[in-house]
C-alpha cells in the first residue's frame, strides 16, 4: 500500500484578530488533502500465495545477498554461500510485505518471495 500526498494548498488569512487590546499576527491555515491509494505489486514478482502455506515445499531459485535469522533476536549478515541456488526448504510462517520464514537444513531464514518458488513434487 503506497500513500500519495495528491494536492497541498496555503490558504493565508490577512485579517487581524483582536483580542482585548492585543492584536496577533495573520493566521496561516493549511489545508492538506490526502488520497491513499492501494498500488498491486506486477504479477512476476509475487509468490502464488494459494500455492503456499505453512509446511509447503520450496526450492531456491537465487541467492539472496543477505540472510536474516528467523530467531526472537534476528541477526542480518551477508550470505557466503550458505544459501544457494537448488537449496530446498519449508516455509514456517509468513511475515508482511511477502517475506517468508523459511526452515532450511543450515536454520530458518527470513527470505523474501522473490528469491524461491514453491516445489512441485510429484506423486
Amino acid at each position: 500500500m503506497a500513500l500519495s500526498f495528491t494536492s497541498i494548498s496555503k490558504c493565508p488569512s490577512s485579517t487581524l484578530f483582536s483580542h482585548g487590546s492585543i492584536l496577533h499576527p495573520p493566521l496561516k491555515i493549511y489545508n492538506l488533502v490526502t488520497k491513499c491509494d492501494l498500488k498491486e505489486p506486477s504479477a512476476d514478482s509475487k509468490l502464488d500465495s494459494k500455492k503456499l502455506g505453512i509446511g509447503s515445499p520450496i526450492i531456491v531459485i537465487e541467492a539472496p545477498k543477505l540472510l536474516k535469522t528467523a530467531a526472537s533476536v534476528p541477526c542480518l549478515r551477508p550470505n557466503d554461500g550458505l544459501v544457494k541456488p537448488g537449496d530446498v526448504g519449508r516455509i514456517v510462517s509468513r511475515k508482511p510485505m511477502d517475506v517468508w520464514a523459511v526452515r532450511l537444513s543450515i536454520g530458518t531464514y527470513l527470505i523474501d518471495g522473490k528469491y524461491f518458488k514453491p516445489l512441485e513434487l510429484e506423486n
